[in-house]
């Protein structure tokens, strides 16, 4: 039985972790959840699972939470979630928790030897070095939970890593991967949370109609498998079967498959190495769909794609103001602020007015990350 904490509850990977949990009662129990303000959608899912702890983001809901709960200890910010996270029963985090907020925890696990199912791309692309640093000295397994780096993970299952050429990562296109440039001056939020292909939370729907989730994404792979930004590409692949692949030097391409559903990657990440039943998830059936489709991807198109690859090879600090640019962007695209082209425009002049610092450390990220976001929102003014 594997006890498991969760950050990010409450999200769209969250919940999905738990429908796994849920379908395999003898194999996962739910040690502690954490979550941020959705309290309404929380509280059915304390009650069911019964976890030891329960970590919420201000006083106010853990005020809440205790009153519901009295004999559930309820924990704070991010102490609460290194708390959660590092309990000696636990055996696995899954961050899923939405963008940097994570990286703490993640950091204080990784010392104290739990398995991390990584499902949050913005603590590797804020804090990469940190991480991968940590993992490999204290020997801790990172197991990715994106579809596509798991579909690379098992690709790469036996194989030798000098053998690799490439790792190309598929791209559905997003919401508005048919649209011109010219046709995105006019888009609202509605438009770009309507994915054709995925369900999932609206940051990272809208981060998938900019693409700046896959640059996360390439930024995240980079770390994760040891590989040059050079031998990283990308594909616009529109039914998202084909979820990445590998190719060697012998031109072999290894690809994973599967019906787009974020819980077989959740599953296996939870399971590995071993495989279990996972019977609500629809059966890919090739004879049905056909057809699959492939194009290059247009970088002049796709900026926040382009702005990604630059941060990733400047390396250092530029990756963590890239994410925090974004994260920023995002909330003030969603809340009506400014408009989806702006994204990639603020994105980019927080890029451009930064000074890389090569190898900063976690006070540094936090304080780069903070800054960013500040002038992010300066710019409005």
């Amino acid at each position: 039985m594997k006890q498991i904490t969760l950050l990010g509850a409450t999200g769209s990977i969250g919940i999905q972790t738990l429908e796994v949990i849920r379908l395999h009662p003898d194999h996962f129990s739910v040690y502690a959840l954490a979550f941020g303000k959705n309290i309404e959608k929380a509280l059915p899912l304390i009650k069911e699972f019964s976890p030891k702890i329960v970590v919420v983001q201000d006083k106010t809901i853990k005020k809440q939470v205790e009153s519901e709960f009295p004999d559930i200890q309820v924990l704070l910010g991010t102490e609460g979630m290194i708390a959660a996270s590092t309990a000696a029963d636990v055996d696995v985090l899954v961050n899923a928790v939405m963008g940097s907020v994570g990286l703490p925890a993640t950091l204080a696990a990784i010392e104290a030897q739990k398995v991390i199912a990584i499902a949050n791309k913005e603590t590797l692309v804020t804090a990469g070095h940190l991480v991968m640093e940590a993992a490999y000295r204290y020997n801790v397994d990172l197991l990715p939970v994106d579809s596509e780096h798991s579909a690379i993970f098992q690709s790469l299952n036996g194989e030798k890593p000098d053998t690799i050429e490439r790792l190309v990562l598929t791209a559905s296109g997003g919401s508005f991967r048919d649209k011109t440039r010219e046709e995105l001056k006019g888009v609202t939020v509605e438009d770009a949370l309507n994915h054709p292909n995925w369900s999932m939370g609206a940051k990272i729907t809208v981060d998938s109609a900019s693409m700046m989730n896959k640059g996360l994404e390439v930024i995240e792979a980079h770390w994760l498998f040891h590989i040059p930004y050079e031998q990283i590409d990308v594909i616009l692949h529109r039914e998202s079967v084909i979820h990445s692949m590998v190719e060697y030097k012998d031109r072999s391409v290894i690809a994973q498959l599967g019906t787009p559903d974020m819980k077989v990657p959740i599953q296996y990440a939870l399971t590995y190495p071993d495989r279990l039943d996972l019977s609500m998830t629809k059966r890919l059936n090739l004879e049905e769909i056909a057809t699959l489709h492939f194009q290059p991807m247009d970088y002049e198109r796709f900026r926040c794609l382009k702005l990604a690859y630059q941060a990733g090879k400047e390396g250092g600090s530029m990756t963590t103001v890239l994410n925090a640019a974004n994260e920023q962007a995002v909330e003030l695209f969603l809340n009506g602020k400014i408009s989806f082209l702006d994204i990639e425009t603020l994105i980019e002049q927080a890029l451009e007015s930064h000074q890389t610092i090569a190898k900063p450390d976690l006070e540094t990220i936090i304080a780069i990350d903070q800054e960013t976001r500040s002038q992010v929102c300066s710019y409005l003014k």
